[in-house]
Parts: C-alpha cells; structure tokens; sequence
C-alpha cells in the first residue's frame, strides 16, 4: 500500500488525470456536468451515490461510461436490478453445494457482488429484507457473512438508482448510507437538438461496437491513490481540529454549520451525526481534488445533495443555493 510520501511525489499529476478524466466525460452526455461530477467526487471519497429519476435520463448508461472510462475488467464490475423477488443468492452467488454437503453454508462469489470493484444496483428500494440487511452490511462494514464469519468484498465504488425513495421506515436506514443524492431529470425540454445527436451517435458507437471513453485520462488506480492520500492526511493531521486549521478555514466552517443547521429547522431535512461527519469528508475531497486546497464557499454546494426524500432533492438544492448565493447549475 502506498506510503504519504509516495503519494505526495505523484498526487498533483493524479489529481490532474482525474479532473481530465471527469471534463472529457461529460463530451459523451446532454446536460449531465453535475452528475459527472458529484459522480467522480463519490468515487474519489468511495462513498455510494444515488442517482433519483424517472427512466430514460442516462442513470445506467452515466454509471457504464464511467466504469469503462477506468480500464476495469467484466468482473471488476457488477450490475443487477432488483426486484421484491431478488434472492440473495442473485448478488451474492449461489450456494456451493458440495460445501453445503459438509455443513458449510458458503457461497459461489464469482462474477457477483462480493468480488467486484465498482457496482451499479438499479431501482434498490424495490428489494426484500434480506438484500436489504446484506446491503446494509455490505455498505457499512464493507464485508458479508460467508459460513457465519464475516469475509470482505472487494468493493470500492457504488452506484444506485431508484425512481422514487418510498416513505417507508424500514428503508431509513440504507438510504440514510446515501450520503449524497442527486436528481437526473429529462433534457429534451432544453437540449431537444443535442439531445438527438448525442443519441444518434451512441447509436452508431453500438453499432459499431465503439467505445472512445474507455480511453479514459484517469486509472482506477488513480481514485485509489487519492483515497488513500486522503485517508492518510486526515491520520497526519492526528484530529479534526488540526485538519479544520489547515484544510476548513472557520469562516467557511461557520457557514458549512449554519446551511445545515437551516435544512435541518426550516426544512426539517434530517442530517444524521454519521452523515455530517461523511460529508465533512466529501467536502475535503471534493476541495482537494477539483482546485487542490482548502475548502471554499463553493465547494459547499455539495450539500445541495443531502435531500433525503424525492421531494426534499430539488427543493434542498435551491435552498442550498440561495444560502451561498450560488448560481444554480
């Protein structure tokens, strides 16, 4: 594993590949800079984003690009939309039978969710119990049970979709894991021409089985190397108060607290104590990664995502905006 020293030699020419990486993304998209980006700020940070939408608005095909833009292999990545009826063993693997013969319960993970590095669940809130709590472990804890001992996944980086996010208490508490949320709406309305020519030509690259972002700037390895950065700067800096000294200057903390502590009472929007310390992080990161610094006011416009219902998304994103006197994106 890579040592702070290492990592500040090459962490500048990093920070460079992943910011080429995300602008050339967006080349391949209608309208879709702010998903790109909030997307390659959760990779970076491997904290799970939610993308909330209607179908049709390129959540699948964004989380797709994405992945072949880094180089990763078929096994390095794992899809599947779930359903009521998902079975366990539909993400996890199926249970090794000869095993099973021996009194073992352990299962087959090949090709599923406990070996692959990046995954993208689709409509996740539609699952049953079961998936739910292997999802809430897997996300939380980054393991899951094998023969009742806890084994862990190989996961770094998680994508979900989901139409709606349903009133429903049993659900809180994964959908609480989503630090951060983002709307994906129709671009038609505003984009009609573009809309067509970008589709027409992802037509043609099918078709011709194309696929010019795979040649991404940026390397799994390079979201890797700047997580680790991270992590490693936080652990130098020996607590939070020396990190906010450095990297969190009090004005621009002062106003971090004071835009939470407004969703929270004017727009009763629930910010847990483990989501207000994630998101001090993503903020980090976000800094670090897209001008090289401390944080500034703009770099607060990520709590734009901190919505938890379908409802509170657009409504908190222009809440958040209006605070910082951001334009809106």
């Amino acid at each position: 594993m890579w040592t702070l020293n290492e990592l500040e030699r090459e962490i500048d020419a990093v920070r460079a590949r992943i910011n080429q990486h995300r602008r050339a993304l967006r080349e391949y998209f209608v309208n879709r800079d702010e998903e790109i980006d909030l997307a390659t700020v959760c990779a970076a940070a491997q904290e799970p984003l939610l993308f909330v939408g209607p179908p049709g608005t390129a959540k699948s095909d964004l989380v797709v690009k994405f992945v072949e833009s880094l180089g990763l292999g078929e096994r390095d990545y794992f899809e599947y939309m779930l359903t009521k009826f998902t079975e366990p063993g539909e993400i996890l693997g199926p249970i090794d039978l000869e095993q099973l013969k021996q009194g073992r319960f352990v299962r087959r993970t090949a090709a599923k969710l406990p070996e692959a590095r990046v995954a993208f669940l689709d409509e996740i809130f539609k699952s049953n119990s079961a998936i739910l709590n292997t999802l809430l472990t897997i996300v939380n804890e980054r393991k899951f049970y094998q023969d009742g001992e806890p084994t862990p996944v190989a996961l770094r980086m998680l994508f979900a979709a989901t139409n709606d996010i349903p009133e429903q208490s049993e659900l809180d508490a994964l959908a609480d894991r989503f630090i951060v949320k983002i709307e994906t709406r129709p671009v038609k309305d505003t984009h009609f021409t573009e809309l067509i020519d970008a589709g027409i030509m992802n037509e043609v690259y099918r078709a011709t089985e194309q696929r010019p972002w795979a040649r991404g700037a940026a390397s799994f390895d390079d979201f890797l190397k700047l997580k680790r950065f991270m992590d490693l700067t936080f652990a130098a800096r020996g607590n939070g108060a020396a990190d906010r000294e450095q990297w969190f200057p009090a004005p621009v903390f002062a106003e971090f607290r004071r835009v939470v502590r407004t969703l929270e009472t004017e727009d009763r929007v629930m910010v847990s104590d483990r989501k207000l310390v994630k998101l001090y992080k993503l903020l980090r990161t976000r800094a670090f990664l897209f001008h090289g610094g401390a944080v500034q006011t703009p770099d607060l416009a990520l709590l734009a995502y901190v919505g938890n219902r379908r409802h509170e998304i657009p409504a908190v994103a222009e809440k958040v905006r209006a605070l910082l006197n951001l334009d809106a994106t």
